[in-house]
């Protein structure tokens, strides 16, 4: 049995857990174009789908529901909005921006099937759609 160098493991460990890190800052803010050429950045979402239908939650905290535009067309859901960033530019000094502000769009191909929706919630900064499958 080989001995591992203990400065090697926790090197390997550090760049694994910054990896995960990496990953998870993209999954949960992705930054993208939109199709104005807007930068754009992508909220999380969970996507559940049961017998009957379909459940999507989105994570927007800090955005009211009155800037969120949701659209269905075809198989493509679309939630699109906004968020204010918090000051004007050049007013104050930041030290630390993490939060993604400005145009936020996120397009999710549903799974095969027709869709109809029928219910959505919004608490505690998760948008919950509920969509029934159609025949």
């Amino acid at each position: 049995m080989q001995r591992r160098d203990p400065l090697e493991w926790m090197w390997l460990q550090a760049l694994d857990m910054l990896e995960k890190a990496e990953r998870l800052n993209r999954l949960c803010f992705h930054v993208q174009r939109s199709r104005a050429r807007i930068p754009a950045w992508e909220p999380p979402v969970d996507i559940v789908e049961t017998l009957d239908g379909l459940h999507i939650t989105i994570v927007l905290p800090g955005i009211a529901v009155e800037q969120v535009e949701v659209t269905l067309e075809g198989g493509m859901l679309r939630i699109a909005g906004e968020r204010p960033a918090p000051v004007t530019p050049g007013t104050v000094q930041i030290h630390r921006l993490e939060i993604p502000y400005g145009r936020f769009e996120r397009r999710i191909h549903l799974p095969p099937g027709r869709y109809e929706l029928i219910e959505s919630t919004y608490r505690q900064g998760c948008l919950a759609l509920g969509f029934r499958k159609r025949a």
